[in-house]
């Protein structure tokens, strides 16, 4: 009798905690998200355009879902800091982070911690970078073909600035040389504001910079020459270099992603949202202020981006070796 009373006493024991771990999980699922603040990390140092650009979304994504979304900037390591958190953040939506489009050629040229494709949950992509080939606005190159014929002739003579080497920046100017037999030399920075500082002030004949040129273009202290884009940049009215007749293309989508197991119902909710920010006026005026291109990719699209553009960085790093100076 007594053994027969402890069993029954364990079994209601182990039912209670069984119902006790599970009352955590029933209480977070996907059909409650978000219940609490959601966390979102921005790789890159506050106040530069990609953090605003962030502060922008989660102020409207707060919004949406009446819950905070708190920014938190971890710069550093090529902008792939946020991914790497991602390898060990828990898959409930509630740290997510801004994916650059260099966290898929980190890997091909060091060690790192993530795999781009197994580590993350690719939820949707919301805006595009452009990369600018830039000269001082008393430059003697007024179009592309002026400085790719006079780097032809004169090899190493054009120095050009970005923030640092194997960045999208350099990988314009790295690309263009190799395909058209152009030899320029590569001046790597921390950030695009030195590498602009360094023009401003003489010291490079050009720059490949991103988005914040946009000021000094329009206070005519530098001219843009050409955009690495697919389209033309509404704000910078300048010509890509397809359209110029080079065979040079980077794309950079700037997108959020969470960590691997992110639940579906989770990663359709956020995309959504996403979208929906897409769509709001205030949210598209800061995107025009900064010159920044509204892009976005579902999270099907976006995933399946990241797959080649994981592959395709592999063949960027191996063809432009040689220019990796």
């Amino acid at each position: 009798m007594h053994h027969r009373k402890l069993r029954r006493l364990l079994t209601v024991a182990g039912l209670a905690a069984g119902f006790a771990a599970l009352a955590p999980a029933l209480a977070a699922s996907p059909a409650d998200y978000p219940h609490k603040p959601i966390t979102l990390i921005v790789p890159y140092s506050p106040g530069g355009t990609t953090d605003m650009a962030a502060r922008a979304l989660a102020e409207n994504l707060s919004r949406q879902f009446q819950q905070p979304v708190l920014i938190e900037n971890k710069p550093g390591a090529g902008g792939s800091m946020g991914v790497t958190e991602m390898t060990k953040a828990a898959p409930d939506g509630y740290r997510l982070t801004l994916a650059p489009v260099g966290i898929f050629r980190q890997p091909h040229l060091q060690p790192v911690r993530y795999d781009p494709i197994r580590d993350l949950a690719y939820i949707a992509a919301f805006m595009e970078y452009d990369f600018f080939v830039a000269v001082p606005a008393d430059s003697p190159f007024k179009t592309m073909k002026d400085m790719v014929d006079f780097a032809k002739q004169n090899p190493g003579a054009v120095s050009y600035g970005t923030p640092g080497r194997f960045s999208g920046n350099h990988v314009v100017l790295a690309m263009l040389g190799t395909k058209y037999g152009a030899k320029f030399a590569h001046v790597p920075f921390k950030g695009d504001s030195d590498s602009t500082n360094s023009l401003l002030g003489g010291h490079l004949k050009t720059a490949v910079i991103a988005n914040s040129i946009m000021p000094f273009m329009q206070a005519g202290k530098v001219r843009v020459l050409a955009s690495a884009g697919d389209v033309v940049n509404p704000v910078f009215k300048a010509p890509t270099l397809r359209e110029l007749g080079y065979d040079v293309f980077v794309p950079s989508p700037l997108g959020l992603a969470g960590p691997k197991g992110l639940p579906k119902p989770i990663v359709e909710k956020l995309d959504k949202a996403v979208k929906l920010a897409l769509e709001d006026p205030n949210f598209k005026k800061l995107m025009d202020a900064n010159g920044l291109r509204a892009t976005y990719m579902d999270n099907e699209a976006y995933t399946q981006f990241a797959k080649k553009a994981f592959a395709d960085e592999e063949k960027v790093v191996k063809n432009l070796g040689m220019e990796t100076d």
